[in-house]
């Protein structure tokens, strides 16, 4: 069985105000067996789509190679827009070495919900995936019924919303917190499949026959991140 840890300690800080939450970065990641485009920081596969998505967005002129340059440029977006990273996931076991979801199991999880206790300003958390078996969103249902707590439906379509009232250590009267969930699509080559089979998408496909599923997760992800 190979031991796949999660190689990055969260990225979080006060003033973050929206956190990312995924699974686990390919196990390139947690051996240092990095390859030259890609960036050694979370999300930093060469073949991930959530820093392409983002570069879109926000036009950040982002370089893609294995540099401290690389790294720092992240760095720097994340503290600037307020943006905090944690994937769910510390480590998994796995009998195939690769980075699939379903193939990870004895899996040890990350205290999410301390997190979102304990870093007041972070209301937002955005779901690189979906409530399909162990995806983030998976686990951190598992991790509130634990506690007898869950999610309320905002909106069931794609990408689904939901809402949670979370109690937080406070010395004032205010000892609650709104915490709102998004769970987009995955920004993988693997969630492909799922996006080409969204009405959303086929619709745009034919109005514009250029529209990809790239385009598709621009669309999708900006409202949540430039908001």
């Amino acid at each position: 069985m190979f031991l796949h840890t999660h190689p990055y300690e969260p990225f979080l800080f006060q003033e973050a105000t929206k956190v990312i939450v995924g699974t686990l970065p390919p196990p390139r990641f947690t051996t240092g067996e990095l390859k030259p485009d890609d960036v050694d920081f979370c999300y930093g596969s060469r073949n991930g789509m959530l820093w392409p998505i983002l570069d879109r967005i926000f036009g950040l002129n982002l370089k893609f190679e294995t540099t401290p340059e690389a790294m720092e440029q992240r760095k720097k977006f994340l503290l600037e827009q307020q943006i905090g990273v944690c994937d769910i996931v510390a480590s998994a076991e796995r009998q195939k070495v690769d980075a699939s979801d379903l193939g990870m199991q004895n899996v040890q999880l990350r205290d999410l919900v301390g997190y979102l206790r304990n870093y007041p300003n972070l209301k937002t958390v955005l779901f690189m995936g979906g409530n399909s078996k162990n995806g983030p969103e998976y686990f951190f249902r598992k991790q509130l019924k634990e506690q007898g707590l869950s999610l309320q439906v905002v909106s069931n379509e794609v990408p689904r919303i939901h809402e949670l009232m979370l109690s937080i250590p406070s010395e004032s009267k205010k000892n609650t917190k709104l915490v709102r969930t998004v769970s987009l699509t995955a920004p993988s080559g693997a969630a492909n499949r799922a996006v080409g089979s969204l009405q959303t998408y086929k619709d745009m496909k034919s109005q514009n026959p250029d529209f990809n599923t790239m385009d598709f997760r621009v669309m999708q992800y900006r409202p949540f991140f430039e908001s």
